[in-house]
């Protein structure tokens, strides 16, 4: 989940998890949203009653449990996960991690990561916890509202300039120009308020060290916002459009913005998940199968 309601207060809790995922009962179910082939598999968690899918990402080589119902993760996350930068030792803190699809991809393709879930919903962050020991990943999962005071970050360990790459999915549907689903919880991962990108955005500048990594992915016809939002202790943008074909508008920006940087903006090609002819784009199949990265991922 991505967003954080704007009258909770903070909500903690640390914890390295390196224990076993609760037992689940197995039934057969559809598969659905972007999960990869295989993907069919519905559990009923025992702890919490709900239905999980478990579903195969970077070709198989990350599995995650993820509610039915409600958001879930597909492309967007591995397109991030993708376009983050990041080296071994590195501390890396994902914004919003839901189950940790995107932190999680990270590590996947960059070993030895210190790598942090950030995550407001407790159910959500107790499958990430899951997930990173299923994959056999190292990660602290904190239970924590991304909007929350800078008191609150350290007390959940966060203090500031003491993380190397922030990556977040924030909230981007607009309220009045989108239908707000009655799903709760989908509602929250995908409906902004008019402060949350400033928001997420302000928490990422206080936690990165001078020169550290924001990559964010958000909506094309949003992309104002987010250089507004970044025009406060930000620099040094690389912007990467994505398009669904070369005859489409950019559906989603990819950026990467380098705290205190001072370099020029730059536009990156446009990356196109399909040709022409409708036919899937090889390099976003590579990537999208943990065989590569994107150019924002690049040093």
């Amino acid at each position: 989940m991505r967003a954080s309601p704007m009258n909770c207060g903070p909500m903690i809790e640390a914890e390295r998890f390196r224990a076993k995922s609760a037992p689940v009962r197995v039934k057969k179910a559809r598969q659905k949203n972007n999960a990869e082939p295989g993907s069919d598999l519905v559990r009923t968690d025992k702890a919490s009653g709900l239905d999980v899918t478990e579903d195969g990402f970077l070709g198989g080589q990350l599995r995650l449990r993820q509610l039915k119902s409600g958001h879930r993760a597909g492309h967007d996350a591995m397109l991030l996960a993708a376009a983050t930068p990041a080296r071994p030792g590195d501390r890396l803190a994902d914004f919003g991690a839901g189950v940790g699809a995107a932190g999680l991809a990270v590590a996947k393709r960059v070993a030895d990561v210190d790598l942090v879930l950030v995550e407001i919903d407790a159910t959500l962050a107790s499958l990430a916890r899951e997930n990173a020991a299923a994959n056999a990943i190292a990660a602290e999962v904190i239970v924590l509202d991304v909007e929350s005071a800078a008191a609150a970050f350290a007390a959940a360990g966060l203090r500031p300039d003491s993380v190397d790459a922030v990556l977040m999915n924030p909230p981007f549907n607009d309220p009045a120009r989108h239908r707000i689903s009655p799903d709760k919880a989908r509602e929250t991962a995908h409906v902004a308020t008019t402060t949350t990108l400033e928001n997420w955005i302000h928490a990422a500048r206080r936690l990165l060290k001078p020169k550290g990594m924001l990559t964010l992915i958000w909506r094309a016809d949003g992309i104002a916002e987010v250089l507004a939002a970044l025009e406060r202790g930000f620099g040094s943008l690389q912007i990467l459009p994505v398009h669904a074909d070369a005859t489409a508008p950019a559906i989603r920006v990819l950026i990467r913005a380098v705290k205190g940087g001072r370099a020029p903006t730059q536009i990156q090609a446009a990356l196109l998940l399909n040709d022409e002819s409708g036919v899937p784009n090889k390099q976003v199949q590579e990537v999208l199968a943990g065989k590569g990265a994107l150019p924002l991922a690049m040093p």
